[in-house]
């Protein structure tokens, strides 16, 4: 703790107390106290976390087997997997995110059997198409980082536990997938972080989210930089509650790993 109380971090913190101060006396915060807004805005931080949150273990879900194929798959399974690894990192993440809301999204209403079944209130709305666009950008990414994750496992490992009579499952489970998982923490963590700055692109199709709910307020009270401000924050608190819970995963994975 010592350590911690460098002079540089307190100059740093002191700026920070002093800028915060400064805005907190001399901007304009008043629409703060509308209960319209402050229910927009409880709204709109929740929608962005579970938003970032289904997107993320979705499009892990899908990443670990993306990996694998290109890892050690044969390749008509490898092939396809990269294509699509390479699809999704070559595209922006915008374009995607309106293919298929403005494809599959006009697309459906043509179909009878869609528009007629127990699934259409929920495809005629616009957080779906931007959950499934986030898990695709995530499965592209960090299937590629999964890939890398799964050859960086020392190869004599799974030959040794094949020798022992392993079957391949158990050997995935208890060697493979671990070791894999421990390597490529930390770059999860920021692909988590780079997945919650891309949440403000679901307001583009209408879904509600804290970027959102800044723009609404920006237009309803002609105030620009206090909303700004405040999402600025909002973002920064998230990314911080990310950051520190897989730097604590990271504390407790090599223990079970070990």
């Amino acid at each position: 703790m010592q350590g911690f109380w460098l002079p540089r971090r307190i100059v740093m913190a002191a700026i920070a107390i002093l800028i915060v101060a400064w805005c907190a006396v001399s901007l304009n915060w008043s629409w703060l106290a509308e209960p319209k807004y402050q229910g927009l805005l409880l709204q709109g931080i929740w929608n962005t976390i579970w938003i970032m949150v289904v997107s993320m273990v979705l499009g892990m879900i899908l990443a670990v087997p993306l990996g694998l194929a290109q890892a050690a798959g044969p390749w008509w399974l490898a092939g396809p997997a990269s294509a699509f690894c390479g699809l999704i990192r070559g595209t922006p993440l915008l374009l995607q995110l309106w293919l298929l809301y403005y494809g599959l999204g006009s697309l459906f209403p043509s179909i009878p059997w869609i528009r007629d079944s127990s699934l259409w209130p929920i495809l005629r709305q616009a957080w779906p198409y931007a959950v499934l666009a986030l898990t695709l950008s995530v499965a592209g990414y960090s299937g590629e980082v999964m890939r890398g994750a799964f050859k960086g496992v020392p190869h004599g490992q799974l030959e040794a536990a094949k020798a022992m009579g392993m079957p391949r499952l158990t050997a995935f489970r208890r060697i493979w997938m671990p070791q894999a998982f421990q390597r490529v923490l930390p770059t999860l963590g920021g692909e988590t972080v780079l997945t919650l700055k891309s949440t403000p692109l679901v307001a583009t199709i209408t879904v509600i989210d804290i970027y959102a709910v800044s723009s609404r307020i920006r237009q309803d009270t002609f105030v620009v930089y206090e909303p700004l401000l405040l999402l600025a924050v909002v973002y920064m608190a998230i990314a911080g509650l990310v950051v520190l819970l897989f730097r604590w995963l990271e504390s407790r994975v090599p223990q079970k790993t070990a």
